[in-house]
């Protein structure tokens, strides 16, 4: 190369960066079954629109010797593009370099990209795969984290952030990714934890792998950490684009809409039968679910954890929308517990925050009752999910489906708090508590009185047909206009739309202040 030739001085440096760490640690990272830091951006983003920053950024270390081991880019690739022509900022953690260990330097691109983002409005996308902190630099790698913990925490709520797991993730390093809105990781590959299996040992003894104490199954099903839990790198980044197609850029915008051949008055008769006459019988809800949005395409999200209740992203008349539902099928028949309520009411500010109406699908029989349900908390987790619908501005509609009962009611989206669509199906029971349970107490007296066993009975089953008559059903609440309409289950998907269409420019804005004090 000619000193003279700086063009050929650019083209040699960016094949150096494009390197990153090197032939050999790029074949180790594919011999693990990953993919290197700018192929996971390739086939993240549209064909040819990544715009890499920051490519040549090296460390400022100069202890341990490590001012003789400097890499171009330093272990991070940032930048912008599009998914689907939308634009996005995103930063993918090099593996190959000091595995992906984070410094002073690096952090800086990290919030270089973040500030762009809020500035432009687009969302934030971050593939990690790091070792956590470069022990060589000390406080200035801890530093770095605390500015990055800083931004995540100034956008929630602006932009969208997503973060995928693509190997490890642990120490600090894991408090970006639980601030952002959603979490997903790869089976076998990613795992993520505070302190590792050996500091366990150490501390308290326990025995554990990686795999047990931070991978996918783990944060999916037991901690409810992760959202998605994704077979491999190619269908977890597949799944980040779906995602976004649910989102918009910012919280100033609408979601995008997708036009669809789904017909909105498509009324769907099977419907009729779905849920059970005898209202102790489960069943799924997710058939309604299904059935009624477009094109029966419904993004389940956290589906391994807190099955007692069902939350995710559908379509509606081309809009997308959030969906909530209670899930009689579950051995709590529906019931609200700790996890469940803590699952819901994320998902629902998620929703509120970027401008996304809210559908809820109710079959609750109340909260969870337990010692353990007390002592962890209930009352307070469980007001996690009245305080989200509550103060949710977005438009939203709800469908009672069977039950409604007690404070549960209340709490699910119900007219008291703001709902602004309430619609129930025939069979629904909307009271304080079922039949059978508000008959020992109402009738109390009158069942001790009658001595024989047999006469006992049969005015019980007359005294709970009779409250069955007069307030399991969906005509008191009618009455006194907490349900607006009491509709055919097979008109679900049409009654919908046209309130979503209805409530299309609703606008609605709480008292000012600064922000309110859920109860955390």
């Amino acid at each position: 190369m000619k000193a003279h030739d700086p063009l050929a001085r650019l083209e040699q440096m960016e094949a150096k960066a494009a390197l990153a760490g090197g032939q050999a640690r790029i074949d180790k990272q594919h011999e693990a079954g990953k993919l290197t830091a700018r192929e996971r951006i390739s086939a993240l983003l549209d064909e040819g629109s990544f715009v890499e920053l920051d490519k040549f950024v090296t460390h400022r270390c100069a202890d341990f010797g490590m001012q003789d081991q400097k890499i171009l880019g330093d272990g991070v690739v940032t930048g912008h593009g599009t998914v689907d022509g939308r634009p996005v900022c995103v930063f993918a953690q090099d593996f190959t370099v000091f595995g992906g260990s984070l410094s002073g330097a690096y952090a800086q691109k990290i919030c270089k990209v973040m500030d762009l983002a809020t500035k432009i409005g687009c969302p934030v996308i971050g593939l990690n795969d790091s070792g956590g902190a470069r022990i060589q630099e000390g406080v200035e790698s801890l530093a770095g984290y605390a500015d990055i913990f800083l931004r995540n925490v100034l956008s929630s709520g602006v932009v969208p952030q997503l973060s995928a797991i693509m190997g490890p993730c642990a120490g600090g390093a894991v408090y970006s990714p639980a601030i952002t809105d959603f979490i997903l990781m790869v089976d076998r590959t990613s795992y993520m934890f505070i302190t590792g299996p050996e500091v366990i040992k150490t501390v308290t003894h326990e025995e554990v792998t990686k795999e047990q104490l931070g991978g996918a199954e783990s944060h999916a099903s037991k901690s409810g950490v992760s959202h998605f839990t994704e077979p491999d790198e190619l269908s977890c980044i597949e799944r980040l684009r779906d995602l976004l197609s649910f989102m918009p850029g910012n919280n100033s915008e609408d979601p995008p809409i997708r036009p669809t051949q789904d017909p909105p008055d498509r009324a769907d008769e099977a419907l009729d039968t779905v849920v059970p006459l005898d209202s102790k019988k489960p069943y799924e809800i997710k058939k309604i679910i299904h059935a009624v949005v477009d094109d029966k395409k419904f993004v389940e999200v956290h589906k391994d954890y807190a099955k007692n209740i069902v939350v995710g992203f559908a379509r509606f008349d081309g809009r997308p929308v959030g969906i909530v539902a209670n899930q009689p099928a579950h051995p709590f028949g529906g019931a609200l517990d700790i996890d469940a309520s803590i699952k819901a009411a994320r998902f629902v500010r998620f929703c509120d925050c970027f401008n996304i109406p809210i559908v809820t699908f109710v079959d609750v029989p109340g909260f969870l009752p337990g010692t353990n349900q007390e002592y962890g908390g209930i009352i307070k987790h469980g007001a996690k999910l009245l305080y989200a619908f509550a103060e949710a501005t977005v438009p939203k509609v709800t469908v009672i489906t069977r039950k409604a009962y007690g404070g549960a009611y209340d709490v699910m989206s119900s007219k008291h708090i703001r709902a602004d669509v309430n619609v129930a199906y025939p069979a629904a029971e909307i009271a304080v508590m079922g039949p059978e349970g508000a008959v020992n107490i109402v009738f109390r007296s009158e069942l001790e009185k009658i001595k024989d066993e047999t006469a006992r009975a049969e005015a019980r089953v007359k005294f709970t047909d009779e409250y069955r008559e007069r307030f399991a059903n969906p005509y008191k609440a009618a009455a006194l206009g907490y349900i607006d309409e009491i509709i055919r289950p097979r008109d679900t998907r049409w009654t919908i739309i046209r309130s979503l269409r209805t409530l299309k420019n609703k606008r609605q804005t709480n008292l000012p202040r600064k922000h309110g004090n859920i109860p955390l």
